[in-house]
């Protein structure tokens, strides 16, 4: 299977969007996709939210054998320069801690032997 990394077009007319993404090269432009990896605004009026591309699944891709198009390999070399805000990697926020009950083992160990008779009781 052939991978690239192309554009894939959104937006309404004279109004373009895209979306930067890794697909098989045989899928219609705006078909199906294996990951998306970044946007290209070209009409947005602040010129730092342009480009937005994860440059670090840019890189894993390429070193998996995609190719990126011409115009995608442009956007790339100008978020690098540095001359873009380039998108940070998802970072998954890790749970509070749960507060444990403070009460002592022996403790519940008699709270459940108090309860267990009174259920067969019940039955």
């Amino acid at each position: 299977m052939a991978v690239k990394i192309r554009m894939q077009r959104g937006g309404a007319t004279h109004n373009p969007h895209y979306r930067v993404v890794v697909t098989d090269s045989r899928s219609p432009r705006d078909g199906r996709f294996v990951e998306k990896v970044g946007t290209y605004d070209p009409k947005n009026k602040d010129a730092s939210k342009h480009i937005n591309l994860n440059l670090e699944r840019i890189d894993y891709w390429v070193s998996v054998g995609a190719k990126p198009s011409d115009t995608v390999r442009s956007l790339i070399k100008k978020a690098r320069k540095g001359a873009v805000e380039v998108e940070a990697p998802a970072v998954k926020a890790e749970a509070a801690p749960v507060a444990k009950a403070e009460a002592p083992a022996a403790e519940v160990a008699e709270t459940v032997a108090a309860e267990a008779p009174a259920e067969k009781a019940a039955e």
